[in-house]
């Protein structure tokens, strides 16, 4: 069958969506309907599988290291690029100010309190303090001093061992009392407790705990219901230009020094100000931007302080991130699984699947990227988890498939078995176009085959020992049949039909044909000699072969066809067969299949017209086990004969005697002496 090239329109699209949907729907059911309760249990439970992994790879070892990573990627490609934040200036201890005032830890805290008194002077929104103080200092009373002099809303760190497993009972004792002394109306705790994921990157917003005072960002700016239970992305910023950082950064000293500080008052006035550490060994986090916020050069990772920086800058632009609601995880992980479970369904040609495979694919991991550009969190949102979801789903259903496919596949084999050779019957499974769906012309060797006498022996046996008979003596022949490479036509009564040369030919397709010839006797011979007891005798097997034209495809009506032979060499065939009676011989081949067959068998039968026909035929019978100089001897007395020597025919009588009975010799003898010069001999 062709198909016909139409112009597309809408409709016949909308019926191509309907149809490849409903094909889907019916491949599911016979995907069901064969496979066995192991098969479909195991199946199901893989799609499970496929539909948790892609809705918790977040949380599953390994896939979970690719989430980050990706989310990583997307937070870093897609983070905002802005110039200097206006609203926030740190202001730190580093390395410069530990050489200055030769204390390490903890920092010292005269240079603090001088430079609080610079900073609340230049009137800033608010100052956040991220250090700790947990030991005694000789200059505690100054620092304690300053903070109640402090005019601008001050926040001071604080940590409770509950969740700080690192600061002792006698540093929190000591922290304790150092708020009870320094807290006033401006001066307040603030928690500065920040938790990474597991692999030590900070990527979202501490949640607040019962009991804990407000985190850094939210004291600052003042309570922030949005942001009160945020455990969402930080959404860190990164600099425009790469010598302009987002956050002005001050060394402390600066501010102690009152001459310098007044200069630098109007960087801090109106400004929210935090003060901190920034050193190379403690306080330092890995976050998904790495070096896109570090203009310095070093390790990319980000100080604490600069970490709560960003948390502030989010606060103040009120920029939350629209989570992923958890319904909609489901649903896409859902989504993603049975996509990948129907995706394992899709036939039709290969670039076609392929492109709509990885187009999937793509999607599924590219798809979380879209949400990150528009402003979505996708901290939670599987990337990898959707990808290897996808897998599971198609390995799930498309091993079920494979499984009836290859049962499918293997009943086709077996089915085309009886009717073609393995080899071809392979072929044609792996090119299904090889298999004509037309009739075609084609050039073939076709062999008949028909069991004397076995009509009337129908009437003198049981019907039940006819189909045993009949059965064995068609299975010995077609095995034969397959065995030499044939493709079985049809059984018409004890009638093997036959033929070479399609729908696959082969170079030696002759030969095969031949020796397939004349091993169709001599089964039928091995067959009448195993009859049980009491069966009439059984008569031989006649076989005839031609070679020529004939139609080759599939024939028949919508509901049934066949795929069969018809034209000349057919009926050649069929009518050969039939002369094997009234010549007596067993095996006979036209000299167009004789020729062909590459082997030196075969002893000439002399010049015949077949009944139906007028065109006469030169046949020759196989005889293999004859030695070449008698096969010559019989070919002599044919070329005498055509000359109208009759004296040489006489030579056949003499080979008659020397091989004991031989019917074909004898019926030729007969021939040759009733014609003249080469004369065919019609039959009929």
């Amino acid at each position: 069958m062709t198909a016909t090239a139409t112009p597309s329109n809408p409709v016949d699209n909308n019926r191509d969506v309907k149809e490849g949907a409903r094909g889907v729907l019916q491949s599911m059911r016979r995907l069901f309907d064969q496979l066995g309760p192991i098969r479909i249990g195991s199946t199901i439970i893989f799609m499970i599988l496929a539909l948790l992994v892609a809705r918790y790879s977040w949380t599953t070892p390994l896939i979970q290291e690719a989430e980050r990573a990706l989310y990583d990627l997307r937070a870093s490609v897609f983070a905002p690029e802005v110039e200097k934040d206006e609203n926030i200036v740190m202001i730190v201890y580093n390395e410069d100010t530990l050489k200055l005032t030769g204390q390490r830890s903890p920092v010292d805290r005269t240079i603090l309190a001088q430079a609080l008194e610079s900073i609340d002077a230049a009137k800033p929104k608010s100052i956040g303090i991220d250090i700790l103080f947990t030991m005694p200092q000789d200059d505690d009373d100054l620092l304690i001093s300053a903070f109640k002099n402090m005019k601008t809303p001050t926040f001071l760190a604080y940590a409770d061992p509950k969740e700080n497993p690192e600061i002792a009972f006698a540093e929190h004792e000591f922290l304790q009392q150092f708020f009870k002394e320094a807290r006033s109306e401006n001066v307040q705790p603030t928690d500065i407790k920040l938790e990474t994921d597991s692999d030590g990157v900070q990527r979202r917003w501490t949640p607040h705990r019962p009991g804990a005072p407000p985190f850094m960002a939210i004291a600052l700016t003042g309570p922030n219901p949005k942001f009160a239970n945020n455990s969402g992305a930080i959404r860190y910023h990164v600099p425009a230009a790469t010598d302009v950082p987002v956050f002005d950064k001050f060394p402390i000293e600066n501010f102690a020094d009152p001459e310098i500080a007044d200069m630098l008052g109007s960087f801090i006035a109106g400004k929210h100000v935090l003060i901190g550490g920034d050193f190379i060994d403690r306080d330092r986090f890995e976050t998904p931007v790495g070096g896109l916020t570090n203009i310095s050069g070093d390790d990319g990772k980000m100080i604490g302080l600069e970490v709560h920086a960003h948390m502030l800058a989010q606060l103040l632009n009120d920029d939350l991130p629209t989570p992923v609601a958890n319904w909609a995880l489901w649903v896409g992980a859902l989504i993603v699984a049975i996509c990948g479970g129907l995706s394992a369904l899709i036939v039709g040609n290969a670039l076609k699947v392929a492109f709509i495979l990885l187009g999937q694919f793509v999607f599924f991991l590219t798809f979380p990227f879209l949400l990150q550009n528009i402003g979505t969190d996708t901290l939670t949102l599987p990337a990898f988890g959707w990808g290897v979801g996808w897998l599971l789903g198609y390995a799930s259903v498309g091993s079920a498939a494979r499984t009836i496919n290859s049962k499918q596949r293997a009943f086709a084999q077996n089915a085309l078995g009886k009717y073609l050779p393995k080899s071809i019957a392979s072929e044609i499974l792996k090119d299904p176009e090889k298999l004509a769906l037309h009739g075609e012309k084609r050039k073939i060797f076709a062999v008949f085959t028909d069991l004397e006498g076995f009509t009337k022996l129908t009437h003198a046996i049981e019907p039940e020992m006819v189909a045993t008979l009949l059965n064995d003596y068609l299975d010995r022949l077609s095995d034969v049949a397959l065995e030499y490479g044939g493709t079985i036509d049809k059984f018409v009564g004890d009638a093997l039909v036959t033929f070479w040369g399609a729908p696959i030919a082969y170079p030696d397709d002759g030969e095969r044909a031949a020796k397939a010839a004349y091993a169709l006797y001599q089964a039928g011979e091995e067959f009448r000699k195993n009859v049980p007891e009491g069966v009439p005798p059984i008569g031989r097997t006649r076989v005839g072969m031609h070679y020529g034209d004939a139609i080759v495809g599939n024939f028949g009506g919508e509901g049934r066809i066949q795929y069969t032979a018809l034209g000349d060499a057919m009926n050649t065939a069929a009518r050969l067969e039939a002369a094997n009676k009234t010549l007596g011989t067993k095996v006979l081949l036209s000299r167009e299949a004789m020729e062909r067959t590459g082997l030196d068998w075969f002893r000439p039968m002399g010049r015949i017209t077949l009944r139906g026909r007028s065109t006469p035929v030169d046949v020759f019978e196989p005889v293999p086990d004859w030695e070449e100089k008698d096969r010559a001897a019989v070919t002599a007395v044919i070329a005498a004969h055509e000359i109208g020597d009759t004296g040489s025919i006489q030579a056949l009588g003499v080979m008659i005697k020397e091989n004991g009975e031989d019917q074909g010799l004898a019926n030729l003898l007969k021939r040759l002496q009733t014609t003249k010069n080469g004369e065919s001999y019609a039959l009929g």
